[in-house]
C-alpha cells in the first residue's frame, strides 16, 4: 500500500468514471489560460458552454434567446441562504426552468425547460474533472473530483490516500465542510458529496 498516491487514487476514481462512459478532464485544462479553457474566471463552478449546448439540445423548440433565459435563471442567485439556493437549483432540475418565448407564429407559448434528458441520459453530457481550482473570497480550494451534467457540479468526491494512515474518512468530511465554507458556491447545483479512502 505504501506505493500508492493520491495520483494514483484519483487516476482510479476517474477510470471508473469512464467505464460508466463519462468523458474525464484534469481541470487546469479548462481553467484560465487552459488549453480547452471552458471558464472565464476561477469563481465560475458552472460550466456555462456545456449548459447552454444542453439546454439547446434537450430543448430543441427553444429560441436562443430563450435558451439565453434558462441559463440565466439558473446562474441567477435568488437568495444569500446556501441551503435555499441549493432547492431552488434542486427544483429546476426535476421539475423544469419555466420559459416564455414568442413561436414562429407570433403567439406567445409558455414551456418548462430541461436541464437534464430523463428520457435519454445518454444525451446527457457526462464529465468528471479532477483537481478543479475554484477560488471565492480570497480562498483557493481544489477538490480531487468534480463530477458534472451537462455542465452543473452535481458530486464532490474527496479521496484520501488508502496507503496513508493520516489520511481518515473524518479527515475527508473535515475537507469538505472546510469546501462548503469557502467555496459554498460549489454546493449551490450540488446534491452529492463522496468520500473515501479507499478504492476497493
Amino acid at each position: 500500500m505504501s506505493g500508492i498516491t493520491e495520483g494514483m487514487v484519483e487516476e482510479a476514481c476517474l477510470g471508473y468514471f469512464r467505464d460508466l462512459g463519462y468523458h474525464t478532464l484534469y481541470g487546469p485544462e479548462i481553467g484560465l489560460g487552459g488549453a480547452a479553457q471552458e471558464r472565464s474566471s476561477w469563481d465560475e463552478v458552472i460550466l456555462t458552454g456545456r449548459l447552454r449546448a444542453a439546454v439547446a439540445r434537450i430543448n430543441p423548440n427553444l429560441p436562443g434567446s430563450s435558451v439565453d433565459a434558462v441559463v440565466a435563471t439558473v446562474l441567477r442567485a435568488e437568495s444569500q441562504n446556501a441551503m435555499a439556493e441549493n432547492l431552488r437549483v434542486h427544483l429546476l432540475l426535476t421539475q423544469g426552468v419555466p420559459v416564455e418565448y414568442r413561436a414562429k407564429d407570433g403567439s406567445v407559448r409558455h414551456a418548462l425547460a430541461w436541464l437534464v434528458d430523463f428520457a435519454d441520459p445518454g444525451a446527457n453530457d457526462w464529465l468528471a474533472v479532477n483537481q478543479f481550482t475554484v477560488v471565492q473570497a480570497g480562498k483557493n480550494r481544489r477538490p480531487d473530483v468534480v463530477v458534472f451534467v451537462n455542465g452543473l457540479p452535481l458530486a464532490l468526491i474527496e479521496l484520501k490516500n488508502p496507503g496513508d494512515e493520516n489520511a481518515t474518512i473524518k479527515g475527508a468530511f473535515h475537507q469538505v465542510q472546510t469546501y462548503r465554507k469557502d467555496i459554498g458556491a460549489m454546493f449551490t447545483p450540488s446534491s452529492g458529496r463522496i468520500m473515501s479512502r479507499a478504492m476497493d
